[in-house]
């Protein structure tokens, strides 16, 4: 009897692996520096804190939460917090138990969202997305539901519950979901204020930073001044809506995605500052150290590992193919 047909390769093994490994290094980080005792020491600020704006029900929910972490210990607590974000690293790291701990890392994403987040609130002037949890939540199950398609690529002899099952269709669910997220974040660009105030974003980036990271987002700012901020800003908001519409609707994605991990790489480099400033304790939120774009690049290359081989990439390689022949 022939083997079941594999759609994966080793090329998307290494590069499931490889993202998977990349993204362990990013939370044994987070872990690292929560771990210290100036975070610690101010753990119970990060839900006590109530911005303005904040909705009735969730002010609520994080005074609630407050008690409770006072009645066992801020102490106890946040190490315990650590204590996740390390398993959760070396899940990560190893590719063991990850369909159990990738579930972990998704309610401790939601978990960040609501308790430490606000869900992203408040949505006033100047936001532009909803706040990291959310995004490592979808990033783990994207993860989950990518373990089985590398274990297929790993062993492309052995039966496997996906071996008839494309890794685009097994992807299907992160992908509209996180094409939802692109849509909320892309519906943000469209706001008088964003399309006014574009260079801010860069400016304000650059306080704190060390001098070689001012100078790398002052070049872009003056690049940005020479071409027009509201064009720059209009072409960022035109960018964000076409990703959005092929993440939805699955089409013209590879454009969508290459396009995807460049642009938010560049999110991170300049809006972002890198994820900086870096140091002791000082993170934007638990499990959120290096920077809210790094995350959405890393699910962009998850996904361009997932489906541009499996036929957008073979339209490449057919062309290429035949210019050789």
């Amino acid at each position: 009897m022939d083997a079941p047909q594999s759609y994966t390769n080793s090329s998307q093994q290494i590069a499931f692996g490889g993202l998977r490994v990349a993204f362990g290094v990013v939370w044994l980080i987070n872990a690292w520096f929560q771990g210290e005792s100036v975070y610690l020491g101010h753990f119970l600020d990060w839900f006590a804190t109530s911005p303005a704006h904040e909705s009735p029900w969730l002010h609520s929910y994080a005074a609630w939460l407050v008690q409770a972490i006072q009645h066992v210990g801020a102490g106890p607590v946040g190490t315990a917090i650590v204590v996740v974000d390390v398993l959760l690293a070396l899940s990560l790291l190893t590719g063991l138990w990850l369909r159990v701990v990738g579930w972990i890392g998704v309610l401790y994403g939601l978990f960040v969202w609501s308790a430490m987040g606000a869900l992203g609130e408040p949505y006033t002037i100047g936001a532009t997305d909803p706040g990291p949890g959310i995004v490592y939540a979808i990033a783990f199950l994207t993860i989950i539901l990518a373990v089985p398609l590398e274990e297929q690529a790993a062993y492309p002899d052995r039966p496997h519950p996906t071996s008839n099952r494309d890794p685009g269709r097994q992807l299907a669910l992160p992908r509209v979901l996180f094409g939802l997220l692109w849509a909320f974040d892309a519906s943000w660009k469209w706001h008088p204020y964003f399309l006014m105030h574009f260079t801010g974003y860069l400016t304000a980036a650059e306080s704190g930073q060390p001098h070689w990271i001012v100078d790398y987002i002052q070049f872009f700012i003056n690049v940005i001044h020479l071409i027009g901020p509201s064009i720059c800003a209009l072409l960022v908001a035109l960018l964000e809506t076409f990703i959005a519409v092929s993440l939805l609707s699955g089409k013209w994605l590879r454009f969508a995605l290459p396009a995807g991990v460049l642009f938010t790489l560049g999110i991170w480099t300049t809006a972002e500052g890198w994820g900086g400033p870096y140091g002791p304790g000082n993170t934007a939120m638990p499990g959120n150290l290096v920077g809210n774009a790094i995350l959405y690049a890393y699910i962009f290359a998850f996904l361009a590992a997932a489906y541009l081989p499996l036929g957008e990439l073979d339209w490449w390689r057919r062309r290429a193919t035949l210019s050789h022949v």
